[in-house]
């Protein structure tokens, strides 16, 4: 899987069963010892540094939570979802939307609480009603990282389908339409059960984690960057309402026994990153895409900040064709997924007593 490019588990869930993303508590939901799970305390929150000073990852053994992957002797660590989920529904208003249960009413843009908070001093770089990507945002320097926040929206027409949009990004192939500049995208180490992830989230809380895993992305030498590699843990979050988040974050440096045998590469680190689709109507729906990446190396952000913007518009301006229902694309991805989900609830009904 690839979050971002560098151009170079089990229960039904609604919209409105989220919790509100400002204010955060901590799940009450026990953590089982076979899932390495620890007891979390209710932290309050106040200022942004404040906000995301709490580790996604345990760096200390004795904390860590981690499940089985499909490779044999593999375990994920799972992050601190409580954490992650804040972190993105404080930087994408319409992910908070979906999270909290105010997406399912149609509203879209035109519902979030736009309003930044004193301590999100985003700057809009771009703004045109007429453009595939209408609405362009940053923060420099966010969390001081030396890397700026880019928050990109776009409103576009067909079905909100979020699985067909993370093939876009997670897909090799498909990424390789709209990214010059990709060399390499796989999911290693998907988890082993889809339970074990919902379990761990609270079953519910953010939606149905319908795909979770370890994966890993490389792109080419360009007149600006040399190859770049990351490790990337990514999920895909559902709501019944037919909202969608695309998510994920960078592995930490002790998860390095997971790259792939190789000569490594400079890395560069996906700190945050979420894709949010949310309906807006029976055939019409906005995406919300927030991405904060290190590029590794020395690179000065005046560069790599205009070739990122325009590597993410091309990435819409490819989803808009597809959603557009060209070249029937879509249909047949429409007639396969409702062909899997027949088949599946075909086998459901034979399981049945």
């Amino acid at each position: 899987w690839s979050l971002a490019p560098v151009r170079s588990l089990a229960r039904d869930l609604s919209c409105h069963q989220g919790r509100k993303v400002e204010g955060k508590m901590k799940s009450s939901t026990p953590f089982y010892a076979r899932f390495g799970m620890v007891l979390a305390t209710a932290t309050s929150r106040i200022s942004t540094s404040e906000a995301f000073s709490t580790p996604v990852f345990q760096e200390t053994t004795t904390l860590r939570r981690t499940a089985p992957s499909q490779m044999e002797g593999v375990e994920i660590e799972l992050p601190d979802f409580d954490e992650l989920f804040y972190r993105i529904g404080r930087v994408s208003p319409l992910a908070r939307l979906a999270i909290e249960g105010n997406a399912g009413n149609g509203g879209g843009f035109g519902a979030v609480d736009d309003i930044n908070p004193n301590d999100m001093k985003w700057k809009q770089i771009e703004s045109n009603k007429r453009r595939t990507v209408h609405q362009i945002d940053k923060i420099d320097n966010f969390q001081n990282l030396k890397c700026p926040i880019v928050r990109f929206r776009s409103s576009l027409n067909g079905p909100c389908e979020g699985e067909k949009f993370a093939e876009f990004i997670m897909h090799l192939e498909e990424r390789k339409r709209w990214d010059q500049q990709i060399a390499d995208v796989s999911e290693m180490y998907p988890i082993y059960d889809m339970a074990t992830a919902n379990l761990a989230m609270g079953m519910g809380k953010y939606g149905d984690c319908s795909r979770l895993g370890v994966g890993y992305c490389q792109t080419k030498a360009n007149l600006v960057v040399s190859p770049r590699e990351q490790l990337t843990l990514c999920g895909i979050q559902t709501f019944e309402c037919g909202s969608c988040i695309i998510w994920g974050t960078e592995m930490e440096e002790w998860h390095n026994h997971l790259l792939p045998d190789g000569e490594r590469l400079t890395r560069a680190k996906t700190h945050l990153f979420s894709t949010t689709l949310v309906p807006t109507g029976p055939d019409t729906f906005d995406v919300e895409y927030v991405l904060q990446l290190d590029i590794g190396g020395q690179l000065p952000t005046f560069l790599t900040v205009p070739i990122l913007t325009e590597t993410v518009k091309s990435l819409f301006s490819h989803a808009k064709e597809v959603f557009s229902g060209k070249n029937g694309e879509l249909e047949k991805f429409l007639l396969e997924k409702e062909a899997r989900t027949a088949a599946m609830t075909e086998r459901s009904l034979l399981m049945t007593p």
